[in-house]
């Protein structure tokens, strides 16, 4: 149904709703990466997807974890 879709055009429902949740797991991924750096933030934050092979795609989500320095 996919391919047909791909075709005449349309939303493919499922493959939108699979990219949404892995946008949203790779941006917890990096959150549970800065934390582990003990980061107060996440500055500059990307995201970036591209075809691996046919049918398949990547996201990536990037950002510069940042701890925040001041008086106290």
């Amino acid at each position: 149904m996919a391919g047909i879709k791909s075709i005449f055009g349309g939303e493919i429902r499922s493959y939108t709703e699979m990219l949404n949740k892995n946008r949203k797991l790779a941006i917890e991924r990096m959150t549970q990466d800065a934390n582990q750096l003990s980061a107060d933030a996440i500055v500059g934050m990307r995201m970036i997807s591209g075809s691996v092979l046919q049918g398949t795609s990547e996201i990536i989500a990037f950002g510069t974890a940042v701890k925040v320095v001041g008086e106290e």
